[in-house]
């Protein structure tokens, strides 16, 4: 768009045969609109990073070894920040697994004890006692599944729903 742009100024200059100053100062604004559009773009969309955070909690099981997610229900909103505190209080080990929810979001950071993890996530495993706090943006509105992938947690109703409104 920028090269088509150009070549439209240039066919201008030269059809109109403008005067050697006025030529440097089109140019210049050229060159100023070139350099500061990426910048005005990046603004207008926002950093998403930097947005306030709403923080939801999830339980995966609880301390009398209900296998289930408390709530099993999540909802959120597309283009808004989110912190979820995963929380394992029971004695066996659970998966957050919800990979076209993750597809379907912007990832900031995974952060559990003392690391930081970045990038994509599809699936969480949390021991027994473990906390972890995953920092999203959703991205794509739609419905997706959360389950546990542990042998028999599905079955046994560790399963949820992911909402992601527009």
């Amino acid at each position: 768009m920028i090269n088509l742009l150009g070549w439209q100024l240039g066919k201008f200059y030269r059809s109109q045969r403008l005067q050697p100053a006025l030529k440097v100062i089109l140019g210049l604004i050229l060159c100023l609109s070139t350099i500061l559009m990426p910048a005005t773009i990046a603004s207008a969309a926002g950093d998403l990073s930097r947005q306030p955070v709403t923080e939801i909690t999830v339980s995966l099981g609880n301390e009398a070894g209900e296998l289930k997610f408390f709530p099993n229900l999540l909802e959120f909103e597309s283009g808004k920040r989110y912190k979820l505190v995963l929380q394992n209080p029971s004695s066996q080990k659970h998966y957050f697994t919800a990979k076209n929810f993750a597809d379907a979001s912007w990832t900031q950071k995974v952060e559990a004890g003392k690391v930081e993890i970045k990038g994509s996530i599809h699936e969480l495993e949390l021991k027994p006692g473990a906390r972890a706090e995953w920092m999203f943006v959703p991205m794509k509105s739609g419905t997706y599944n959360l389950r546990c992938t542990v042998a028999g947690h599905r079955e046994a109703g560790m399963i949820g729903k992911i909402t992601i409104a527009s």
